[in-house]
């Protein structure tokens, strides 16, 4: 059964969650640079320009939320050390006994966030979202310590589309990561790349919603230059996530799930499987399904 933590270690996670995203927010947007707000369809999104040597960049920054409107208003004034967050981790590792990834996992999410997958609005789905949830919450959750060599990032296709914004080459942040991390072909055809695999056992895999008709067929996520499986009720999972924290050096800044959809995504998963509707999607693992 799920126990609470001490109200002191849940201010620790708290304020380590608001100085991780501070920090990454300080070191994606360089001082020298103005923040611009876009209106698309009613909502107001916000980038960030700068000089470069060939003229103005443009990197996109998200869509406007009290909290960023903040992280804006005091850009210029926040400081803070990367290794000044690696003791509030251990204290939450050690004194919680909360969970944290596995040491290459970890580093394949530190790798991802660096290259901005989440600041682009993917999302981490799978076994090693779950881990964070355990310091999110509040409170140690069943399963929470088990493993996984899965990191599966999810992102909607039309999103990825008007960011406007991109990572590197995927591949290539991986191979700097771990030269084993290579592409594996997808059952669609050779043309198409939706995971990277290595001889550690480690998969790092996209996936974006299958809306429409079922379909194998991947999409293309332009602002990761990947492609991704689709997969029936993924749209559901990842609307509105929310930030975490995994705790895996001095802390790795991810998108995740909420938690109340995570659940009942689980719930759907679980009927669907109970009633024999599992196999949605042939060419992933799962059957098309996220576990």
């Amino acid at each position: 059964m799920p126990s609470e933590l001490p109200l002191a270690l849940q201010t620790v996670y708290a304020e380590l969650l608001d100085r991780v995203v501070a920090a990454e927010f300080r070191d994606v947007f360089p001082s020298h640079g103005t923040f611009v707000a876009k209106t698309v369809r009613g909502r107001r999104y916000w980038h960030f320009q700068h000089p470069a040597e060939q003229g103005r960049r443009r990197r996109y920054v998200g869509p406007e939320t009290p909290e960023l409107l903040e992280q804006i208003a005091r850009h210029k004034v926040v400081k803070g050390n990367r290794d000044e967050r690696r003791a509030p981790v251990s204290t939450l590792v050690r004194s919680a006994r909360l969970p944290r990834p596995s040491p290459p996992i970890g580093d394949v999410a530190a790798a991802l966030a660096d290259a901005g997958v989440f600041r682009l609005r993917g999302v981490l789905v799978g076994t090693v979202a779950y881990q964070a949830y355990p310091a999110k919450l509040g409170e140690r959750l069943p399963a929470a310590l088990l493993q996984t060599q899965n990191v599966d990032i999810a992102q909607f296709a039309d999103v990825s589309i008007a960011v406007e914004d991109a990572t590197p080459p995927i591949a290539h942040v991986l191979a700097q990561l771990d030269r084993s991390l290579r592409p594996m072909p997808h059952v669609a055809g050779p043309q198409y790349v939706t995971a990277f695999t290595s001889g550690r056992a480690q998969r790092v895999e996209f996936l974006t919603p299958n809306r429409g008709p079922d379909s194998d067929r991947p999409r293309r996520l332009p602002a990761f230059g990947v492609d991704a499986q689709p997969l029936r009720f993924l749209d559901f999972l990842i609307r509105d996530p929310e930030h975490a924290v995994l705790l895996h050096g001095a802390g790795v800044h991810v998108l995740v799930p909420a938690p109340q959809r995570y659940t009942l995504h689980k719930l759907i998963l679980a009927r669907r499987r109970s009633i024999g509707e599992a196999k949605v999607g042939e060419g992933h693992p799962t059957g098309g399904l996220i576990a």
